[in-house]
């Protein structure tokens, strides 16, 4: 299986997944320890936010993306390509693909909002 960490850094677990450029894809089976395989680094007009759905997609390729966090816009737009998409508040990449094959990941803290002058910029719709 092939799993897909928004890491903007290419150290730890990031968030906003449709802005997200940069992930380390792992190939992950249960009882085994994942294995980096590949680093996309992608311009920005391949990140999902921007991207207008007219082809291929470098993250067509994986079964599975784990970001800190996921719109619902992009959640959809994901499964609609044939990739799961997970939230997680686990930070460090090759942990979060072990829980998730291990079907032990942590979840990501409840969204909450304050008073956000403007709305909220996080793409949850709230």
């Amino acid at each position: 299986m092939l799993i897909a960490v928004a890491s903007q850094n290419f150290r730890t677990v990031t968030g906003h997944a449709g802005k997200s450029r940069r992930f380390l894809v792992f190939d992950a089976a249960p009882g085994q320890p994942p294995h980096e395989v590949e680093r996309l680094d992608l311009p920005k007009e391949l990140a999902i936010h921007e991207f207008q759905d007219d082809g291929a997609h470098p993250l067509d390729a994986v079964d599975v993306v784990i970001a800190g966090s996921a719109g619902a816009g992009f959640v959809n737009r994901m499964a609609a390509r044939g990739v799961q998409t997970v939230a997680t508040a686990e930070t460090d990449p090759a942990a979060a693909v072990a829980q998730f094959v291990a079907g032990t990941l942590i979840a990501p803290a409840p969204h909450v909002h304050g008073a956000e002058e403007g709305g909220c910029d996080c793409n949850c719709g709230g």
